[in-house]
């Protein structure tokens, strides 16, 4: 007898353009004790620091073959982790990877696919950058910059590993976005923006793959003390060098702050986002949810996401061709 999931009767249906009735897609993580994640090739962008760095070595800990891709090699932090691995006995492999780069991306995925022996199980998009300040002040240079890290690079490694997994017939693709993806806060440059555009590329992607039996999820995570505030204030502090006074002259003291935030206040642990990938990585495939928002502090996005669901189900939901996979995603 075939094996029969939820993900292949739905496919059945979208191609046959029938209705059909789907499971409910869980809306807490299931997963008890310790994960096991032997078996599973995860590749993880920005590995230098971070969500990225924490979770490369968190996810081989637990056993899988981690791919920790970073930008600019050689650099300490590769050394640091590839010593780290030879010492544990850890499966990491460090991997040169600027998101913004087609073909270091296509070559990063590449070498993946063929240490892995195949495609991949995971690709986890942390790779992000931040540059506040007023919309106004925000030029060319710095708009082409983040746009191309946080949506565009993205986009970029996904394509690239879409193709294997797709063969396969299984996969799972985690999007680091924020609560600002759902949210906006004043000043904040178009780092809100970009993550609007992710959270949106990544919905769509998660209907179209469903007929494929791959999972998307996006990571929404409140604020935490990673080097992402050192980095955003080198981006921050070179825009406001450079920015024209016509376009600074109307917010004096949002400028002049502009490349000094400080989040070393933060006490919220930052392995909480490698925590939830693995355990949305234990889950079975087609339960998955869509959105995990990860934040030790209030989470402004909750009712949104809610009613951002209710409305694709209320609006497609029972079309023939969209409908089931956008039950698929949110029912």
């Amino acid at each position: 007898m075939p094996n029969l999931n939820r993900r292949t009767l739905l496919a059945s249906a979208a191609a046959a353009g029938t209705l059909v009735a789907t499971a409910g897609r869980a809306q807490s993580d299931p997963v008890q004790g310790t994960p096991n994640l032997a078996g599973k090739s995860i590749l993880i962008t920005g590995c230098s620091s971070g969500f990225g760095r924490l979770g490369a070595e968190h996810y081989a800990r637990l056993g899988a073959k981690v791919f920790a891709t970073m930008r600019n090699l050689p650099r300490p932090e590769a050394d640091e982790l590839t010593r780290l691995a030879a010492r544990d006995e850890l499966d990491i492999t460090v991997l040169e990877l600027d998101v913004r780069d087609d073909d270091q991306v296509e070559r990063a995925v590449a070498e993946a696919e063929r240490l892995a022996g195949g495609a991949l199980d995971v690709i986890v998009n942390n790779a992000g950058i931040g540059i506040s300040g007023p919309v106004e002040v925000q030029d060319m240079e710095a708009t082409q910059a983040i746009f191309d890290t946080n949506v565009f690079g993205a986009h970029r490694v996904a394509r690239a590993a879409l193709p294997a997994m797709r063969e396969r017939g299984s996969g799972q693709i985690v999007q680091i976005s924020s609560q600002l993806g759902r949210v906006i806060i004043p000043f904040g440059g178009h780092y809100s923006a970009t993550k609007f555009a992710l959270e949106a590329l990544s919905e769509q992607l998660a209907y179209e793959l469903v007929p494929h039996n791959i999972d998307v999820t996006i990571i929404e995570p409140g604020g935490y003390p990673t080097e992402v505030w050192v980095n955003r204030n080198i981006y921050t502090g070179a825009l406001k060098e450079r920015a024209a006074e016509e376009h600074k002259n109307g917010w004096p003291q949002v400028v002049a702050a502009m490349g000094t935030e400080d989040g070393s206040g933060r006490s919220a642990d930052p392995m909480d986002v490698p925590r939830a990938i693995v355990a949305l990585v234990a889950m079975p495939a087609g339960t998955r949810p869509l959105r995990r928002p990860v934040s030790a502090s209030p989470i402004p996005q909750t009712a949104i996401n809610r009613v951002s669901a209710q409305t694709q189900l209320d609006w497609l939901g029972g079309s023939g061709r969209a409908g089931p996979m956008v039950r698929a995603v949110h029912d």
